[in-house]
């Protein structure tokens, strides 16, 4: 396998401090940064089983974050958790009982690296 493209995105919980939602915006906003039509156009790899997307985030309570919920993001390929770490941010925001428990703002990094069977 080898390394095509790193796309980085940010997400967060504006309200409840879910590092999951937070990690999953993040993934989504990572893969709206790029498009991979070089992997059929240049490579001309149109097998998805030679794509692996490795999947890192950082966020505050990287325990908390369910690794199958930000799997099943990945929309081709094989996804893969590369890492989970502590890093992100996570501050005081508001309370309000309709957008979730709490009042904490969580904030995630992704980053996602596709790599393709050449």
């Amino acid at each position: 396998m080898k390394r095509y493209i790193v796309e980085i995105g940010t997400g967060a919980d504006l309200h409840g401090g879910d590092v999951t939602k937070a990690a999953k915006r993040a993934i989504a906003d990572a893969m709206s940064h790029g498009c991979l039509c070089g992997v059929s156009d240049i490579l001309d790899i149109h097998d998805p089983n030679r794509i692996e997307v490795a999947i890192r985030i950082g966020c505050p309570k990287p325990e908390l974050v369910n690794e199958d919920e930000l799997l099943s993001m990945i929309p081709v390929g094989k996804g893969k958790i590369d890492a989970i770490v502590e890093g992100g941010l996570s501050t005081t925001g508001l309370h309000v009982n309709e957008f979730g428990e709490g009042d904490r703002i969580v904030i995630a990094v992704a980053s996602l690296t596709v790599y393709v069977d050449v």
